[in-house]
């Protein structure tokens, strides 16, 4: 395995009202630590969130979601930035919508500028494009572009770290005897039509969403791995020691 993407939603890095530092301070150090063995790639969510830190404005309308992302992204980008450097490592940004993807030449740029940021020992940071863009802010808290960006840019795997630690045999809030299903080699069509509810209001995926990103990658040969982003010890014995204490391998058809 050499690519990696990470995806971190935006429940995981959000308190009320504000960006949750100690959150941010730990996946970087995650992130330090796997570039030293991986290419890696970070799709984050968050911009809203850190939009609406710098301003109260309600998140009532798709317009002022757009205008608290378009605030938030650099804030967001800042606090990356400033985290990673006490580890010696710069981050870049970059912005795509899912319909980049429908393009053959953009998506090859964006792939030539991925390529060249990680063989620059440079962290990629990929977010949705929300002002000309808006299915991440409607559904899907970048789900399914970080599918997209796993698949289209070379990843071997696909990482989502959420509130959501596992992929159950049944919903957990309903059903106390439900378990982590530890492996997954197929999903049945029905759960990918689910409506699921998000862990809170800073996030707009949900399971559902996940699953959708799952099957995608499992359909053309791609692996993905779920698991929380609370606690990244799950994460980091899967990755760095090859050993699954948690979460969910979704194994993709070889």
């Amino acid at each position: 395995m050499k690519r990696i993407v990470i995806k971190v939603g935006s429940h995981v890095l959000s308190d009320e009202n504000s960006i949750s530092q100690s959150r941010i301070d730990n996946l970087c150090e995650f992130l330090s630590d796997l570039s030293s063995r991986f290419e890696v790639i970070l799709v984050s969510s968050g911009a809203i969130s850190a939009g609406q830190a710098k301003l109260d404005l309600p998140r009532t309308s798709v317009v002022n979601k757009q205008i608290l992302s378009s605030l938030g992204q650099p804030y967001l980008m800042e606090i990356y930035s400033n985290s990673l450097l006490k580890h010696g490592k710069m981050a870049a940004q970059i912005l795509l919508t899912a319909g980049d993807f429908d393009s053959r030449k953009i998506t090859h740029h964006a792939k030539n500028v991925i390529n060249g940021l990680l063989k620059n020992k440079i962290l990629p940071i990929i977010n949705e494009n929300d002002s000309t863009g808006i299915s991440e802010i409607v559904y899907g808290d970048n789900d399914r572009l970080s599918s997209a960006v796993a698949y289209y840019f070379d990843a071997d795997l696909l990482v989502i770290l959420s509130d959501i630690d596992g992929y159950y045999t049944a919903d957990p809030s309903l059903d106390k005897t439900a378990t982590i299903r530890s492996v997954v080699t197929n999903i049945d069509q029905s759960e990918l039509t689910k409506n699921s509810q998000t862990g809170s209001k800073h996030g707009t995926g949900g399971i559902t969403t996940k699953l959708l990103a799952a099957d995608f990658l499992m359909q053309n040969g791609k692996d993905m791995f779920l698991a929380s982003g609370f606690d990244l010890s799950v994460a980091r014995e899967f990755l760095l020691n090859s050993n699954q204490i948690g979460g969910t391998i979704f194994k993709g058809k070889k």
